[in-house]
């Protein structure tokens, strides 16, 4: 089993429901156990600025599945619940984004997957949730929590948890 780290993101719809049932689909689809979820966070939005505040949070499952096949999975459960990634503005809303982040220590850089996640230690949206379930996970030759400690975590707030 290969233990994964996948990052959840939208801001179209009831983004925090969708992260439920995403997550459900996640495991099921996947054959995945659920390691970890972190809380929600409301975050500003990163690349294209004019549009509404993002929700965004990070898992840990333990899956089987080869990283393209995990890739694979994830486009086709974010596509279940509306996500068009062919005619999506770059950096725009969106009901729901799955970006796989790490599997194991692997590398891989190739057009269509890149691990570790190549944008992953200049995106505090991400590493705020991660270092929630994974400080101490190293990516990259990175510890998570100090990854944190040299990015701004301006207007990231962490969200109640649903009941």
């Amino acid at each position: 089993m290969a233990d994964v780290l996948i990052a959840l993101g939208g801001n179209v719809g009831d983004v925090r429901t969708t992260f439920g049932k995403a997550i459900s689909n996640i495991c099921g689809m996947t054959q995945a156990a659920l390691v970890a979820r972190s809380s929600d966070y409301a975050t500003p939005p990163w690349g294209d600025e004019a549009q509404d505040t993002f929700v965004n949070a990070c898992i840990e499952i333990d899956t089987s599945l080869d990283p393209h096949a995990l890739l694979f999975t994830l486009h086709k459960i974010e596509k279940k619940f509306g996500r068009d990634r062919a005619h999506e503005r770059h950096w725009g809303p969106r009901t729901l984004d799955l970006d796989l982040i790490a599997y194991d220590d692997v590398k891989i850089d190739k057009p269509e997957l890149t691990l570790p996640h190549p944008r992953l230690f200049e995106r505090a949206f991400v590493l705020v949730p991660l270092a929630e379930i994974v400080p101490d996970r190293i990516i990259a030759g990175r510890r998570v929590a100090e990854a944190l400690a040299g990015l701004s975590t301006e207007g990231i707030q962490r969200l109640p948890d649903l009941d």
